[in-house]
C-alpha cells in the first residue's frame, strides 16, 4: 500500500478549501483593495491589484514554509517595524483616495469619467505594486499563514516543508481565483458608478475604509502564546 502522503486526505483537504473560501470572502484589506481598484480604475486595474495581492500571499507562504514568518513571532521589534510600515502604507493609500475625491473636476473629468479616470492612468505595474505591498507589509498575514497552514500538514508527511509548500500553493491559487471572480463582480457594479459624484463617493468611502484598516493594523497586538 501507499505510504504516508505529502497532502492531507480528501476530507481534510475539503475542510481546508472551505476554510480558505470563508477567509477569502471575509472583507479585509485584500478584499477591499481589489473591489476599490476595480471600481475606480476598471477591470485591468482590479486584475493587476489582485495579481499583486496573490504574489504577496505567495511571499508569505514561502516565508512561513522556510521559517521566516516565525522570526516575526519571536522578534517583536521586527514584527513592530513591519506592522508600522504596513499601517503607514494603508494610511497613505487612504489619504490619497480622500485627496482625489476632494479634487475639483478638471483634466478631462467629465460626467462619464466618474469612476476616477486618473486611476486608469496609474498603469498595471503600479496597481500590481499596490496589491503586492499592501499584502507583504501586513504582518497579520504572516502570522495567519504560520498559524493556519500547519493545522493541515499531515503529521506523518515524509516532508513537512513540502506539505507546507503545497498547501501554501493551494491557498495562493484558490485565493487568486477568488479575487479574479471578485474583480468580475466589481466590474459589473462599476457600471452603477458612471457619474462624477458616484465616483467621488467611492473614492471617499474607500479612503475612509483604508484609514480605518491602517488604524486597526497599527493597534493590532498578536496574542501571547
Amino acid at each position: 500500500m501507499a505510504g504516508p502522503g505529502i497532502f492531507p486526505g480528501p476530507a481534510e483537504l475539503a475542510v481546508f478549501a472551505s476554510a480558505v473560501l470563508v477567509l477569502n470572502a471575509t472583507p479585509g484589506v485584500d478584499f477591499l483593495l481589489t473591489v476599490s481598484r476595480t471600481l475606480q480604475g476598471g477591470t485591468r486595474a482590479g486584475v493587476a491589484a489582485a495579481l499583486g495581492i496573490t504574489a504577496g500571499c505567495a511571499v508569505h507562504a514561502l516565508a512561513a514554509a522556510f521559517g521566516l514568518a516565525a522570526l516575526l513571532a519571536v522578534y517583536p521589534a521586527a514584527f513592530l517595524a513591519l506592522q508600522w510600515a504596513g499601517a503607514a502604507y494603508l494610511a497613505w493609500l487612504g489619504l490619497g483616495m480622500l485627496w482625489r475625491a476632494l479634487q475639483p473636476r478638471g483634466k478631462g473629468q467629465g460626467a462619464a469619467a466618474g469612476a476616477m479616470p486618473e486611476a486608469a492612468s496609474r498603469g498595471d505595474l503600479a496597481e500590481f505594486r499596490t496589491g503586492l505591498f499592501t499584502n507583504v507589509l501586513n504582518p497579520k498575514v504572516a502570522l495567519f499563514f504560520l498559524a493556519f497552514l500547519p493545522q493541515f500538514v499531515p503529521a506523518d508527511s515524509p516532508s513537512q516543508t513540502g506539505s507546507f509548500l503545497l498547501l501554501g500553493a493551494w491557498f495562493v491559487v484558490q485565493g487568486g481565483l477568488f479575487l479574479l471572480a471578485l474583480v468580475a463582480l466589481a466590474a459589473q457594479m462599476r457600471r452603477l458608478s458612471a457619474s462624477v459624484w458616484a465616483g467621488r463617493a467611492l473614492q471617499a468611502t474607500g479612503g475612509l475604509l483604508f484609514l480605518t484598516l491602517a488604524l486597526r493594523l497599527a493597534l493590532f497586538r498578536p496574542s501571547a502564546a
